[in-house]
């Protein structure tokens, strides 16, 4: 059974720390890859430190890391897609039951049966899944992705859980251009949000409650920039969003939102705030508007991401940093204080 060389987390309390684990053999549906960067998520914390416990209870030892950029350097004998030396990635899961409707309709992320990256039942080895925070992985053909090769591979790793996130639900609600789209929050989820709406050529509006960030905001394409403690500046927009992206993880007045929102519009929530948010229903009655949420994509909508992406050249801004640091990096992204994913070079595993 072959090792891998990872960073795990020993415990709730424990700092993660280099650590062995083992990979399962090339079955003939698998696809081996090196993993050359590996995405830091706000998931991995959460896990890390056990706060799902009433959902998802973590499994210890626990690898984190569920946005996965590398390169083939093996394959089953029945896989088709993918040869050795490949670039390709691994997003937030690694199987399902293939047979559901979930799965028939290309939604795999909400099959019942979804096998996460890390921390799901590992029905090769027993155990739970590892994640990325290690030096290669085994996953199924199926749940493989194509990297566009003119992309910057540090830049990509976040696309397969921040990217994937932020462009699902602007498809779903078909964004195109001509609409108005409004982006709360400008962190790991906003930042792409705000680059794929404007790609998609939708007048685009962040709303933010710091004005240190308007500068930001605009480079990365947004037209107008909201200060959402701003009264008169909210007031302006009253009525006039086709849609709005939450991407704030905070308690929050969604109701200020949903008031800006015009007629069938609608407002989602990629967020998710520990506490349950109070919605009006006044809000939403008058403009006949609509409150959703989206959770990632399925891999064919996944494949499609990526290669939006290497046609309009979108990655994600990103701090590179050696595995060394990741214990920083998680105390850094609770206080925000990165611009605007970190992004893992796995080279830095073999000095572990």
């Amino acid at each position: 059974m072959p090792e891998a060389k990872a960073f795990s987390a020993a415990s709730a309390s424990s700092p993660l720390a280099s650590d062995k684990i083992n990979r399962r053999e090339v079955t003939d549906t698998d696809v081996q890859i090196e993993i050359l960067f590996c995405g830091v998520c706000h998931s991995d914390l959460h896990t890390a430190r056990n706060e799902w416990v009433d959902m998802m209870p973590t499994v210890y030892p626990v690898v984190p890391g569920h946005e996965i950029v590398g390169k083939v350097t093996a394959v089953g004998a029945k896989v088709s897609k993918y040869q050795a030396g490949d670039l390709v990635g691994v997003g937030c899961l690694v199987d399902s039951d293939h047979t559901c409707p979930s799965c028939q309709a290309d939604m795999e992320q909400f099959c019942p049966e979804g096998v996460f990256t890390y921390n799901s039942p590992d029905k090769h080895l027993g155990g739970v899944t590892y994640g990325g925070y290690s030096e290669s992985i085994v996953v199924d053909e199926s749940f493989v992705l194509k990297v566009p090769a003119n992309l910057d591979l540090a830049g990509v790793a976040p696309l397969l859980c921040a990217g994937i996130t932020t462009y699902s639900p602007l498809r779903h609600w078909g964004i195109t251009k001509g609409k108005k789209v409004g982006v709360v929050g400008l962190g790991g989820l906003g930042h792409m949000g705000v680059k794929f709406a404007r790609a998609f050529g939708a007048h685009v509006v962040v709303f933010t409650r710091s004005d240190s960030k308007v500068e930001d905001a605009l480079r990365l394409g947004a037209h107008e920039v909201v200060n959402s403690r701003n009264a008169d500046q909210m007031a302006a927009h009253m009525g006039t969003f086709d849609f709005i992206l939450d991407t704030v993880s905070a308690d929050h007045d969604i109701n200020a939102y949903i008031q800006l929102l015009g007629l069938d519009g609608n407002l989602t929530l990629v967020g998710a705030p520990e506490k349950p948010l109070p919605v009006s229903s006044f809000a939403l009655l008058f403009g006949r508007k609509s409150l959703s949420g989206s959770l990632i994509g399925g891999i064919a909508e996944t494949q499609e991401m990526l290669d939006f992406c290497g046609e309009h050249n979108i990655t994600s801004d990103v701090e590179v940093i050696p595995i060394q640091k990741i214990n920083e990096a998680y105390e850094r992204m609770l206080k925000s204080d990165v611009k605007y994913r970190f992004s893992i070079d796995m080279a830095s595993l073999k000095n572990a």
